[in-house]
């Protein structure tokens, strides 16, 4: 029966792993990375190292593999996670006994940034069975320089019907993107800064009457956003970054749920003209036990 570890846990046994991993030898005796053609390692798309990366740790398990795609002193944001490339490879053991596998439901980049949206099968090491996550990847001469991530497990039976991840997944209009980046920096303008009447302006003008919600415990429609972020106390007080390709755009954010601080990651796929589904994972920002000081933001 696979162990099930704590977020604290998980943190303590990864630190520990990687000071392993730190002192094993390097593939070669110049300690050069595994893919010695850098012609190789440059011209790989952000979409493609960000798959290398999850088939590394979720797939093959592979040190090789991690050691291919990610800069040695990567920068880490999940703030359980040790920064540096050497956790991620003392995270491998954890992940292969416990069978960890995940699938990809959206993938797309902007800039040298990479996009996942993605679902993570025996994944009792970071807390459910099932979680879906967002990941954002930064790519820096050829390699991920910088890694986001917010998992949350995955809901059985949300109120408006849709999974947290089911929906389109097809990146398409992308002679639309800033027109699409620009009307979603709009709305979380209004939504951060704006009045009560401002934003419902912001949201009727973005969002179709009748756009599929995927967030858990929010039914179809505009009514039943409104609905929500009166129960669930959510407040929005600043937008990080806005990230997009064609007709998905990614906003990550910061502010409170029910006065909890917390992350609030947004993705909505437009069509014509209007925002026709949503997906999200919001998180409480952790005080304690964290295992990097590099917050969750920082972009």
């Amino acid at each position: 029966m696979t162990k099930r570890l704590t977020p604290l846990l998980l943190a303590g046994l990864v630190a520990a792993c990687a000071a392993e991993a730190a002192n094993v030898a390097p593939a070669n005796a110049n300690g050069a990375e595994a893919s010695g053609d850098p012609a190789a390692t440059t011209s790989r798309t952000p979409k493609q190292l960000a798959i290398g990366a999850f088939d590394a740790l979720f797939r093959d398990y592979s040190e090789d593999g991690l050691r291919d795609v990610f800069a040695q002193d990567v920068i880490q944001h999940n703030v359980r996670v040790p920064t540096g490339r050497d956790a991620l490879l003392g995270l491998l053991p954890v992940l292969r006994d416990a069978g960890t596998t995940y699938q990809n439901r959206r993938l797309f980049q902007d800039g040298e940034f990479a996009i996942m949206h993605n679902t993570l099968d025996n994944a009792q090491p970071f807390g459910a069975a099932q979680m879906v996550s967002f990941n954002v990847y930064r790519i820096e001469d050829g390699r991920i320089a910088e890694h986001w991530g917010v998992p949350t497990p995955v809901v059985e039976q949300p109120a408006g019907g849709p999974t947290q991840f089911d929906g389109e997944t097809a990146v398409t209009d992308r002679g639309r993107t800033d027109a699409h980046k620009q009307a979603v920096t709009r709305l979380f303008e209004a939504v951060v800064h704006g009045t009560q009447e401002q934003v419902g302006a912001a949201v009727n003008a973005t969002f179709a009457p009748d756009y599929i919600n995927h967030s858990p415990g929010v039914g179809n429609g505009i009514p039943a956003l409104f609905e929500a972020f009166g129960r669930e106390e959510w407040v929005y007080t600043r937008n990080h970054k806005v990230l997009g390709e064609g007709n998905f755009v990614l906003a990550i954010s910061e502010g409170t749920a029910r006065g909890v601080p917390s992350a609030f990651y947004d993705l909505l796929r437009f069509e014509g003209g209007k925002v026709v589904e949503h997906w999200d994972v919001i998180v409480a920002i952790p005080t304690e036990g964290l295992a990097n000081d590099n917050g969750m933001f920082g972009f």
